[in-house]
C-alpha cells in the first residue's frame, strides 16, 4: 500500500488527540476535567481497538475512523502507549508484532526483540566467578538492549501501513504535550519503583517532582517524549539508530546519570552507536499448528510464544477429549508444564544457537510428551525436557530434573482490527516495570533492562540457548497470537506478564475453544499458571477442586497478566475485549458501537 500522505487523511488525524485530550481536560460542573471510564467489551462493525489504556484505545479508534487501517491503529496506539504505559512500553523498549492480511490471507510477523551489543559475552553477568545480583543488573545500562520498537513500528508503516511515521506519532506527541490523568495503577507503579527511580536524576525529574509520585488525579506531561516524537516524524527513525537519540541514547547507557547520594552499583553498560546503527527488525515466519480445527499463529524465536504456546496446544489435541472442567484444566496444566520443560532447554536466538522449532511443533513430539501425562494424577515437577530428535514412539524418560521457569515482569498488549478485515496483536515491553530504571536525558522515555532475559550463567551444563552473546536477542515470552478459522480471522489476543503471558494466552484459548466461554468470559476468568514448577500460580478466584485431589499443589498471587483479544463474530462484527479488572482494567472500543 502506498504511504503517500493523504490531504483529508492528514486533516482528520489532526483532530484525533484534540479529541482524545478534550474527553480529559474539558471541566465538568466542578470544575475538575472530566474522564470518560474504561469499558472492557464493545461490540460493532468499522473496526476495533482493545489495549490497556483508555487514551491509547481512543488513539487507535481515531485514526481508524480517519480512514487509518489496522497497523496505523496498531502503531499509533503503540505509541500513546509510550505516553501513558512509559514502565511498560516506548521507544527504548522491543516487541513482537503479528499481522493478519486480509488481501493476501497471510499471517506476518516482525521480530522487534531488542540485541546485545557486540561486546557482550557469555559471562558479561559474571563477576568474581558468580552472577551478579539481578537488582543490580536491571538497575544498570549492563541491561540495556538495542531498542527494537521505533524500528517496529517502521517496517510495519512501510509495508503495510496507510500512514507515514509523522501521523502516526501525531496523536501520541499532542496526548503527550497536552498530558493524562493520574490513576491509582500509574502512582502505584511509581511508588513501587521509587527508590530506584530517585537514583537517576533523569528519572526523578521527570516521575518524581519534589521527590515524590505524581498523586492519583493529577496531570502528567511529558514534553521531553512529544520533542522526540516530532523529531522522528521529522527525521525517521534514523534519529535513534543514526542521530542526535541515539547519541545520546549509548551517552545514557555507557554513563548512566546516577544521583550524588547513590549506594547501588550502578554498572555501565556496553552499547554503541554502531550496534544501534547494526538493528534490523525482521520479517520471522510464524509458528503455526492446527487446533480442534483452528489454525494457530504465533511469534517463533527469539520469542518462545508461539512455539510453547503451540506445543502445549499439540499436547492438549493429543490427549483424551473430554468436557470435565477439572479434566480440561488438569491437562492444560500439564501440557503447560511439559512445554516449558521443552522451552526451558531447546529455545533461544534462533539466528545465534540451533532450535529445534520444527521437532517442538510436530505431532509426533506433541504424542510422545502426551502419554506422560497421567487422568488421574498430577506428574512431578519440574520436569524434564524432551528429546524433539524426529524419532518419536514411547513416553519419554522422566528421571531427569529440569529446570522451573521464573516469573517475568511487565510488558504491554494491544489488538486492532480494521474494516476490510486486517488483524493486528503486538505485544512491546521495556521488561521490568520501569524498565532499567534510567530515562534518557532530555528524550522523556526510559530504556529497557531487557538483557536481564538472558540467563546469566549457564544452565544447561553447556548446552543453554539462552547465554549473552554478541549482537543475541534474548529469549522472550511474548506470545501474540493470531486464529484462523477456514483461512479467515476468528480471533487475535496477547497479554503482558513475562514468563505467564505463555499460560495466559494458552489458557484464555482453552477457555475459549475447549470450555465453551466467550472470549469476554475466557479473558476474565480467574488464571493458573504452570511453568514447570512444584506449585501452580493462581489467582485467589481460580477453583482448585478436583484439581488439588489430583495431586497439583498451588500458590496464590493477586493477578496474572492483563490481556486484550478482537474476535471477529458469526454476524460479521467485531468484539473488542480488554481486561475488567487486572492491572485497573483495560480498554475496549469499536468504530461503530452495535445499538
Amino acid at each position: 500500500m502506498s504511504r503517500t500522505p493523504r490531504p483529508l487523511l492528514t486533516l482528520l488525524l489532526a483532530a484525533v488527540p484534540l479529541a482524545v485530550v478534550t474527553v480529559g481536560v474539558a471541566p465538568a460542573a466542578s470544575g475538575a476535567p472530566r474522564e470518560r471510564a474504561k469499558v472492557p467489551v464493545a461490540e460493532g462493525t468499522g473496526g476495533a481497538v482493545a489495549t490497556v489504556d483508555a487514551d491509547a484505545t481512543r488513539v487507535g479508534i481515531g485514526v481508524l475512523r480517519a480512514g487509518g487501517n489496522a497497523v496505523d491503529a496498531a502503531v499509533a496506539s503503540a505509541a500513546a502507549l509510550g505516553v501513558t504505559e512509559p514502565y511498560s512500553a516506548g521507544v527504548g523498549g522491543g516487541g513482537f508484532l503479528v499481522y493478519y492480511e486480509a488481501a493476501t490471507g497471510q499471517v506476518h510477523t516482525i521480530d522487534g526483540r531488542e540485541t546485545a551489543p557486540q561486546a557482550m559475552r557469555a559471562d558479561s553477568f559474571v563477576e568474581g566467578g558468580a552472577a551478579i545480583p539481578f537488582g543490580e543488573a536491571v538497575s544498570s545500562g549492563l541491561s540495556v538492549g538495542v531498542p527494537g520498537t521505533p524500528e517496529t513500528w517502521d517496517v510495519a508503516l512501510e509495508r503495510w501501513g496507510t500512514l507515514d511515521l509523522a501521523q502516526a506519532l501525531r496523536p501520541a506527541s499532542r496526548l503527550a504535550r497536552s498530558g493524562f490523568r493520574v490513576d491509582q495503577t500509574f502512582r502505584d507503579q511509581t511508588a513501587a519503583n521509587a527508590a530506584r527511580f530517585d537514583d537517576f536524576t533523569s528519572t526523578a525529574e521527570l516521575f518524581l517532582p519534589g521527590g515524590r509520585p505524581h498523586p492519583v488525579g493529577s496531570w502528567f506531561r511529558n514534553r521531553d517524549l512529544a520533542d522526540t516524537y516530532d523529531l522522528m516524524g521529522r527525521e525517521g527513525v534514523a534519529v535513534l539508530y543514526s542521530g542526535e537519540v541515539g547519541d545520546d541514547v549509548v551517552a545514557t547507557v555507557q554513563d548512566p546519570p546516577v544521583a550524588d547520594d547513590v549506594t547501588r552499583t550502578v554498572r555501565p553498560g556496553l552499547m554503541t552507536t554502531a550496534d544501534l546503527a547494526a538493528y534490523t527488525a525482521p520479517l520471522r515466519q510464524p509458528t503455526a499448528v492446527g487446533y480442534r480445527g483452528l489454525d494457530v499463529y504465533g511469534m517463533a524465536p527469539p520469542s518462545s510464544g508461539g512455539s510453547t504456546v503451540g506445543e502445549a496446544l499439540n499436547i492438549l489435541e493429543a490427549l483424551p477429549a473430554t468436557t470435565s472442567r477439572a479434566q480440561v484444566e488438569h491437562h492444560y496444566l500439564e501440557a503447560s508444564a511439559l512445554a516449558f520443560a521443552d522451552r526451558n532447554r531447546y529455545v533461544g536466538d534462533a539466528d545465534a544457537v540451533d532450535v529445534p522449532l520444527a521437532e517442538l511443533l510436530s505431532d509426533g513430539f506433541a504424542a510422545e510428551r502426551a502419554c506422560l501425562v497421567r487422568p488421574d494424577q498430577a506428574l512431578a515437577k519440574p520436569l524434564a525436557p524432551g528429546v524433539p530428535d524426529g524419532s518419536y514412539g514411547g513416553c519419554d524418560d522422566t528421571g531427569a530434573v529440569g529446570l522451573a521457569q521464573a516469573p517475568g515482569q511487565s510488558t504491554t498488549h494491544l489488538t486492532t482490527a480494521d474494516a476490510d478485515g486486517n488483524v493486528v496483536a503486538y505485544t512491546l515491553t521495556i521488561e521490568q516495570t520501569g524498565g532499567a530504571g534510567i530515562v534518557v536525558p532530555g528524550r522523556g522515555f526510559l530504556l529497557n533492562n531487557e538483557l536481564t532475559d538472558f540467563n546469566f550463567t549457564d544452565t544447561q551444563g553447556g548446552a543453554d540457548p539462552n547465554l549473552p552473546g554478541p549482537g543475541k536477542r534474548p529469549r522472550s515470552s511474548m506470545a501474540p497470537t493470531i486464529v484462523l478459522a477456514d483461512g479467515e480471522p476468528l480471533l487475535a489476543l496477547g497479554s503482558p506478564g513475562g514468563a505467564t503471558i505463555i499460560t495466559t494466552v494458552l489458557q484464555t484459548l482453552v477457555n475459549r475453544v475447549d470450555l465453551g466461554m466467550s472470549l469476554p468470559e475466557a479473558l476474565a476468568a480467574p488464571r493458573a499458571s504452570q511453568r514447570n514448577s512444584a506449585a501452580v500460580q493462581a489467582e485467589p478466584g481460580f477453583d482448585r477442586t478436583g484439581l488439588q485431589e489430583r495431586g497439583h499443589a498451588f500458590t496464590t498471587t493477586a493477578e496474572i497478566g492483563a490481556a486484550t483479544g478482537v474476535e471477529l463474530l458469526p454476524d460479521g462484527r467485531l468484539q473488542a475485549v480488554a481486561e475488567p479488572t487486572r492491572r485497573g482494567g483495560g480498554s475496549a472500543m469499536v468504530v461503530t458501537a452495535s445499538p
